[in-house]
């Protein structure tokens, strides 16, 4: 996928007049980009139009107009829209209550490193966490990651050939996957990757 310019994006005054509708296209568009793996995580698949949005939201709330300013916001975000080697997610972990939530996250320290998918016969991808910056202290981890899945290319195109598609966390409070992706999430993410190569 190509990096958003400021040439992609909408003015503020364009985004207030089609924000609603703009904002219904997106939350349409990430229902199919959700893997839940266990009761309390969940890896939201970022693409070039989930960014946009982030984007287009900050610069609204922030009211920022100024070129070099927009660019800044672009740089920031643009690193998440995966190249089609990879897959880039928000992970988060996700309590309804506030104390349950401060406890876990004592005892999910690390638990970032150890998210990983897995293709076919293929070992496990473990995910490259937070490349800009560390979320996690000795004694407590994020309730928000983000996350780099970085593919072979014989992985890719066994997943665009149909090979299973499998993803996990692998920590010692929380250990869970899935069966295998299916269905539109699984069209999602394949549409993600580059195509086979002969």
């Amino acid at each position: 996928m190509t990096a958003l310019t400021r040439a992609d994006l909408y003015s503020l005054e364009q985004y207030a007049e089609i924000r609603p509708s703009f904002r219904d296209q997106v939350m349409a568009h990430r229902k199919n980009r959700r893997v839940g793996i266990g009761p309390n995580a969940g890896l939201y698949f970022e693409d070039r139009l989930t960014i946009q949005y982030q984007i287009q939201e900050m610069l609204r709330v922030e009211r920022i107009f100024e070129a070099e300013a927009i660019q800044e916001e672009l740089d920031t975000y643009n690193p998440l829209i995966p190249d089609g080697a990879n897959w880039k997610a928000t992970f988060m972990l996700e309590f309804a209550d506030v104390a349950q939530r401060r406890a876990a996250l004592q005892e999910l320290v690390g638990i970032e490193q150890r998210v990983w998918v897995r293709i076919g016969d293929a070992g496990q991808v473990f995910a490259i966490a937070n490349e800009d910056l560390d979320r996690s202290t000795e004694e407590k981890t994020s309730a928000v990651h983000f996350l780099r899945f970085e593919l072979s290319e014989e992985t890719i195109n066994a997943a665009i050939q149909g090979s299973c598609i499998v993803m996990g966390i692998d920590h010692p409070a929380y250990s869970h996957s899935i069966t295998a992706l299916s269905g539109a999430v699984r069209t999602a993410l394949l549409d993600d990757l580059s195509k086979p190569r002969q």
